[in-house]
């Protein structure tokens, strides 16, 4: 049931589809304005950024979604992830800390789909078994082995995961998360300015083309 709340929250099942073109979405319905807006990490490119977790079984559905939308973008914007931290019962802080690792080992890329699978396609990271927390939980040396495969070594990443630039950036996403007012996984920012998810666009094909308009409206010469 959870999962199923969870999916048509993101539009992933059956839900209320919005029918709308170019320049009718409206802020404050489909979108929600961010205010004081975000900073960006790119000056020239426009964030589209997903708040997920790895943990979370709507993300994983929505990741080939998400990667989709990753491909449609223009040249001048990029896709960012902030994992989120909020669910300690399914191991979401590790798995935050699994991804600003792996990032900062240049790995994430290349492991990202196949860090949903690991978890939630029955594979070494599951957090929930039969519908039940699985316990004992994975932890980050299971998360160290997992990504040996893509050419991080696990003494280097378990050091890694524990040091103070890790640790900084996970209280940022947290920081980033709170001042977004985001309030479920998954939430796409745009450009630090922009709040939507699959509850306000109605569908999934709602939200790809609300970020793709948002985009272009942030591309517009100011």
């Amino acid at each position: 049931m959870f999962q199923r709340l969870a999916l048509a929250a993101f539009g992933l099942v059956a839900a209320s589809v919005v029918s709308a073109q170019d320049g009718q979405w409206k802020e404050g319905t489909h979108y929600f304005k961010i205010e004081p807006p975000l900073p960006t990490a790119q000056a020239d490119k426009v964030e589209v950024t997903e708040v997920f977790s790895y943990g979370c079984p709507a993300c994983s559905s929505a990741a080939p979604k998400v990667a989709q939308l990753k491909a449609k973008l223009p040249a001048n914007a990029v896709m960012t992830y902030v994992p989120a931290a909020w669910n300690a019962a399914e191991q979401w802080p590790l798995f935050q800390r699994a991804y600003f690792t792996a990032q900062a080992l240049g790995v994430a890329d290349k492991a990202h789909d196949d860090m949903f699978k690991a978890i939630w396609g029955g594979g070494p990271l599951a957090v929930v078994v039969n519908g039940k927390v699985k316990t004992p939980a994975p932890t980050i040396d299971d998360v160290a082995a997992f990504y040996e495969k893509y050419g991080s070594k696990a003494a280097d990443f378990t050091a890694t995961a524990s040091s103070f630039a890790i640790n900084t950036k996970m209280k940022r996403a947290d920081g980033f998360i709170k001042s977004a007012q985001v309030e479920s996984t998954p939430t796409i920012v745009v450009n630090g300015k922009y709040r939507l998810d699959g509850r306000s666009a109605g569908s999934w094909e709602n939200v790809e083309a609300i970020v793709l308009y948002l985009v272009k409206q942030e591309s517009a010469p100011k």
